[in-house]
């Protein structure tokens, strides 16, 4: 069989084709249309595009090897000495085959021993060994004549010396099972806290003793050992930053892909990380809160976000898909310019499916359809799985122990950290070493102030920024921010939104059973009364499988009121504490404890509700005033620490308000007109949450 050729070229009649494993006569060309005449006798026609991307075709010609158009990266990784040898050659091969060499000029002249017009390739082949005699390169004419052969098959790529093209090792020659051995112990360095090179000595001696016996293997000298660790350790990390060296290992081992989304609420990535910066906790404590946040990817949008003081309950991430889906409502004192009426949302049609959307915030309401998660107890609980059977959302479990199953949620957290955190008193930094000198004495906000910050920084900057990742097809070029992403993926896909009512926001709250006594309904030696109980105090609810007890829900967050499910009329009865009015605000589970706790501690009765209520009252005014004398002026313009984008509102500015340490705090002022939005109370949720 002839050569196979390889370099691009012209089909015609009368050419050698290799086809379907059988070769073939070009008979006929008719434009596209090829004519072919098997060797088997068998004739076909066949669309040329077919015959040329069919497996195994190739064009029979003179040509020899494929390699004969060596590409010049091989020339490139190849030592500079061996190139310049097979340079050397060159001149005196070409000379040989054609009597004058390779980079002679145009207008140049055989010299008379290499002339083909008077002498044979045999005398030229001699005259040239005698010249490379006389210039220290002895070769003989058969040296000469496979040198000759090989730059006719593979031009100046066959004249480098074939010990040059040897892929080099790393590792040189050192013995594979030291090479085993080190490549065993970088691995199980993933997971402990970083060590050095000497303990990695020793315990490659240990894995060599154990496999092959003590002293069967011998050790190569330090100054080798580190060389092939140096080598075999490269881009791990192993001897740096423990962090990275496992978020390295924990990488998928296929190449990357990007989670794309056509729609919004396609799916819907849920995560929860403590903030870097400091807050003022209700009981007067200056700790890290956590951010539970859930992002849609296709508009990149925040969905909802809950900031809590201490670790995120599964109570708190049902709440947070019942935020996801009512509206975000203006609060008193956001401008009117952070209003969905006046953003590029689709405010018209929205307020044709809900009225609340005429005094909502510039962020859109998204119904997931997925959403991913990771294998936190709080995600695998019964509440959160069951608020997502109730709402008709599919949970996605990430694989363990790979955040890049949602890696844009925890990008999300690092840009908040970037163009929020950065710019709030008591910033903490990433990590200790970029901490500054005692950021606890700058925590100036409370936790409620502190949310309030966030959500406004979520419409002004998040929603309306540009964002790298969004980019319509048709306008190329141009970063789209998250309300725009929406506003044109509603138009494109339909996307038509439904809101949950306020009895949909009491379902997803934790529930208990009680009974309704001639005092109230009891739950954790707190008493709940409302005027609506009084015709059902000791009375059966008629749910025989709680033996007629009442279905109570409560938010263990706010726990001055609860809701009791009327079994007889249907609806919602709210009842609140008490002893309400001797606290100064609504408090948290885990302050009522504490409270309790420091009651006992000072040998009360731990059932005392009065004995409570005043020690949490005392708590939460603590915590007031430590928090006013931690208040900082607003930064002066132009200081470096002031904002450069969104100007985020100062503790001394939330203050202004204020008239003094006996003011009802839920008392609304006259800021301005405050529509409430069902189970959503503007001003509880901008100093309470």
């Amino acid at each position: 069989m002839a050569g196979l050729s390889s370099r691009p070229g012209v089909l015609r009649v009368g050419d050698r084709v290799l086809f379907e494993e059988t070769e073939h006569t070009v008979v006929g060309i008719e434009g596209t249309a090829v004519r072919l005449h098997g060797d088997d006798g068998r004739d076909q026609v066949v669309l040329l595009p077919y015959m040329l991307a069919s497996d195994g075709f190739a064009l029979i010609g003179s040509a020899s090897d494929p390699e004969e158009f060596a590409a010049v990266g091989v020339l490139e990784a190849l030592p500079p000495a061996a190139v310049a040898e097979a340079r050397f050659w060159e001149r005196h091969v070409t000379e040989v085959e054609h009597g004058l060499p390779c980079d002679a000029a145009p207008d140049s002249r055989p010299r008379p021993d290499y002339d083909p017009a008077r002498t044979s390739l045999a005398e030229r082949e001699r005259t040239k060994a005698d010249e490379l005699a006389v210039l220290g390169r002895p070769v003989g004419r058969r040296t000469l004549q496979r040198m000759r052969a090989r730059y006719r098959a593979q031009g100046l790529l066959g004249l480098v010396d074939r010990r040059a093209m040897r892929p080099s090792s790393p590792t040189g020659r050192a013995d594979q099972r030291v090479i085993d051995a080190i490549v065993r112990a970088i691995g199980e360095e993933t997971d402990v806290s970083t060590g050095t090179r000497s303990r990695l000595m020793r315990r490659v001696g240990q894995i060599l003793d154990d496999e092959h016996g003590p002293g069967a293997v011998p050790m190569p000298s330090r100054t080798s050992l580190y060389r092939l660790v140096d080598q075999l350790s490269v881009g791990r990390h192993t001897f740096a930053a423990a962090t990275t060296r496992r978020q390295n290992a924990n990488r998928p081992t296929g190449p990357f892909t990007l989670t794309m989304a056509s729609r919004p609420g396609e799916q819907v990535q849920i995560d929860t990380t403590k903030l870097d910066l400091l807050a003022v906790l209700d009981d007067g404590t200056v700790r890290r809160p956590e951010l539970t946040i859930a992002v849609d990817i296709a508009t990149r949008t925040i969905c909802a976000a809950v900031l809590r003081p201490e670790s995120t309950k599964a109570v708190d991430a049902a709440l947070l898909l019942a935020k996801m889906l009512v509206p975000e409502p203006m609060r008193p004192t956001w401008p009117q310019a952070l209003a969905a009426s006046a953003s590029r949302l689709p405010h018209a049609r929205l307020m044709e499916i809900d009225a609340r959307f005429e005094h909502a915030a510039a962020k859109p309401v998204i119904v997931p359809e997925t959403i991913v998660t990771d294998h936190g107890t709080v995600y695998l609980s019964q509440t959160f799985t069951a608020a997502c059977q109730r709402l008709g959302i599919s949970v996605q479990l990430a694989h363990p122990g790979t955040p890049t199953d949602k890696g844009v949620v925890e990008r999300t957290f690092s840009s908040i950290n970037t163009l929020f955190c950065q710019y709030v008193a008591s910033y903490t930094g990433r990590d200790v070493s970029r901490r500054g000198v005692d950021p606890a004495r700058k925590a100036a906000f409370s936790l409620a102030e502190l949310d309030d910050l966030f959500q406004e920084w979520v419409i002004a900057g998040w929603q309306m920024r540009p964002h790298d990742g969004l980019v319509h097809p048709f306008l190329p070029g141009r970063s789209l921010s998250p309300n725009d992403a929406y506003a044109l993926q509603v138009a494109a896909s339909g996307y038509l939104p439904i809101p949950l009512g306020p009895s949909d926001y009491i379902e997803l709250l934790p529930v208990t059973w009680r009974v309704i006594n001639e005092y109230g309904i009891r739950i954790a030696n707190r008493t709940y009364d409302a005027s609506e109980l009084a015709a059902y105090r000791r009375q059966s609810s008629g749910v025989a499988v709680q033996r007629g007890k009442w279905e109570v829900h409560y938010d263990p967050h706010d726990l001055s009121h609860i809701f009791v499910r009327n079994h007889r009329q249907g609806g919602w009865i709210t009842a609140e504490w008490t002893l309400l009015p001797l606290v100064a605000r609504p408090f948290s589970d885990a302050l009522w404890r504490q409270a309790r706790r420091q009651v006992v501690e000072r040998g009360q009765d731990g059932d005392d509700q009065t004995a409570i209520a005043r020690a949490l009252d005392a708590l939460l005014r603590r915590a007031e005033r430590q928090a006013e004398s931690r208040k900082i002026p607003p930064p002066r313009a132009g200081t470096r620490n002031a904002p450069e984008a969104i100007p985020l509102r100062t503790a001394s500015e939330l203050d202004t308000d204020d008239s003094g340490d006996d003011q009802d705090e839920t008392a609304p002022t006259e800021l301005a007109k405050v529509i409430p939005f069902g189970v959503f109370d503007p001003f509880s949720e901008e100093d309470y949450r």
